[in-house]
This record gives C-alpha cells, structure tokens and sequence, in this order.
C-alpha cells in the first residue's frame, strides 16, 4: 500500500515516525521519503508495489521495466541559464546572514527551467546512479550521496560536499588541495558528527575526504565525502523514525548550524525546494538504506520542468565561480 501526504494530513510527520518504527520493529520492509521542509512524506510498506512511487536502491527496486524497450536518445538541455543577477542577489542574503555569524556554512541552490528529450519515467530508468526515485510525473531523482545507512547496532553516514569537472582536474588533486572546500568539507563533517552523537555512541570519523567520480553524459566529475559512523543505543536500532527523522534535513545540503542556516535557506532562496533535498530509503527487513534526493528534475506547478543545483556558500566564497558551479551540477548521470 502507497500513502502519500501532504503537511497537517493524517497525523503528519509524527504518523510517519510511529509507522517507520513500527514496521522497523516487525522487520517489515518499507520504502520511506520525506520533503526538504518536512511538508510531503510517502510510505510504501508494501516496497514492490508500483503504485505512484518507483524506486531503485543499491541494486533493488520496484521497477521491472526494460531500459531498451525506450527508444531514443535520454538527453536534457537548459532552457534559460539561471540569471546570475538573480543568483548575485541570493548570494548576498546569505553572505550577510554568514557575516552576521547566524551560519558557517549554507547550501544555497536553484532551481533552473530545462527541457529533456524524454519522460521523466526514461530517466529514472536509464539513469545510473545508486540511488533512484520517481514520483509520478512530478519528480525524478539520481542520487549518488548516501544519508544513512543502518545495519544491526552500526549507523553510519556519508556526507558529500565538494565538486570538480574531471575536464579541469582529471585526477581530482585540484579539489583535494582546495582550502575553500576542505573547510566545507570539515564543517559538515563536524555537523554529522554532531548529528550521530544525538542517537549513537562511539562515534567517530572512519574515513575523511575520499575521492570518487561520477559518470554523467556529458563527461566525468569529481565529488569527495567522508564516513562517519556510530553504535546506536541497545534496543533502539529498529526505531527507524526515532533515529533518522531527528537528523533532518541532512547537513550537506542545509548547513551549519542547522536551524539557523535553514532560516537564511528560505530568506535567500526564490523557488521552492521541495522533494529536492529530502531524503529517501528502503528498509529489506534487516538493512536501512537511505540516500539525499540531490540531482533531481522536478515539475513545478505551471508544468515548467527544473533541475535543481546548489553548492556552499561561506564567508570565502566567491559569487561567480559559486554560479558556474551550479551550472557544473545540471546533468544527467549515465547508463
């Protein structure tokens, strides 16, 4: 069975925490996703069906469908490059909220009107990417950043923060000597820890900073996370909601600190992020896998199609070279 919500309707985000733990604890398998604001959430408890919802995770899904029966190539192009007079505007709402001291850091994103050669439905199912997600015909999702991921005792997260093209820096070593990024990098870091510390003990820092690249149609890009991992409280690991919904929204893609930054996030922000930023999962009755919905296409409501993008924003920024990177970020992963 599909449930799909919207804010104040059947009990909200506290019905979807009690329902998370309950199958959780029954060792039911799921599919769970919730909004950047909290304000639409979904649940499948019946994770196979197909009904509204498809989705792909680390190799599992609900979706049987064959990529090649979709004739034609799945291909995208930006219908007007976002203003950067627009964009200068957003960037200065958050810098004064930076000098203020209100934030470190805040992800500051776009939305920007394209136009795909395909369905949304084609891209979900020729994208490759870990993760993915399709909302009927309002929104397609083709993740690589995990959020959190639960096995037995052990929770353990996987903040991304930091890009490149591979054109520019093939081997990544321009992105890795970057201090601007290394700070970013640290303060999210500092931010999950933090985070983790309010469910889990023992936590610490297993790998920082590594390397990965991602295969997009138009060429490769370089993206660095860190691991950060912890024991959850005995008795508690099943509670799914009680553990993932108080680390919302995932630090990479809001800021540091949290409340504060999210408040600059909607001062400067002119569109709506919607299911863009939120986190989406699947429980298979022993593991909790979840990922944050970033590279998405969503439909808004005049039907206009945008892809999302956004970068952090710190004191040290430079606003032009934060334009082109959201510019950097609108592509389609490859098959």
């Amino acid at each position: 069975m599909t449930q799909l919500w919207k804010s104040g309707s059947n009990g909200g985000i506290e019905r979807l925490r009690n329902d998370m733990n309950s199958l959780g604890r029954k060792g039911i398998p799921f599919v769970w996703g919730v909004s950047f604001d909290l304000d639409r959430y979904f649940l499948l408890d019946d994770p196979m069906d197909r009904t509204g919802v498809m989705w792909h995770v680390n190799g599992t899904g609900n979706c049987k469908d064959d990529p090649g029966h979709y004739s034609g190539d799945v291909s995208m192009s930006v219908r007007n490059r976002y203003d950067e007079g627009a964009y200068r505007e957003m960037f200065h709402v958050v810098r004064k909220g930076l000098l203020r001291g209100d934030s470190f850091l805040t992800n500051l994103t776009v939305a920007t009107p394209v136009e795909c050669s395909c369905s949304l439905k084609e891209i979900f199912l020729k994208s490759r990417a870990p993760y993915r997600l399709l909302i009927g015909d309002e929104f397609v999702c083709f993740s690589p950043e995990t959020f959190v991921r639960i096995s037995g005792r052990r929770i353990s997260t996987f903040p991304m923060k930091g890009t490149s093209p591979c054109t520019s820096d093939p081997d990544g070593k321009i992105l890795l000597a970057d201090y601007k990024e290394l700070c970013e990098h640290q303060t999210i870091v500092d931010l999950m820890r933090n985070d983790l510390n309010i469910v889990a003990d023992e936590v610490s820092v297993v790998r920082f900073r590594y390397l990965e690249q991602i295969h997009t149609v138009s060429g490769r890009i370089n993206q660095t996370s860190s691991e950060i991992s912890g024991i959850l409280h005995p008795g508690s690991e099943r509670n799914f909601g009680d553990i993932l919904l108080p680390l919302l929204p995932a630090g990479s893609i809001s800021g540091a600190p949290k409340e504060a930054t999210v408040k600059i996030i909607h001062e400067a922000e002119t569109v709506p992020r919607g299911w863009y930023t939120g986190v989406f999962g699947y429980f298979d009755g022993a593991v909790m896998d979840s990922a944050v919905m970033i590279r998405c296409i969503q439909r808004d409501p005049s039907g206009t199609l945008r892809f999302h993008s956004g970068g952090g924003i710190t004191v040290n920024s430079d606003p032009l070279a934060e334009y082109l990177e959201i510019s950097d970020k609108i592509y389609l992963t490859r098959k």
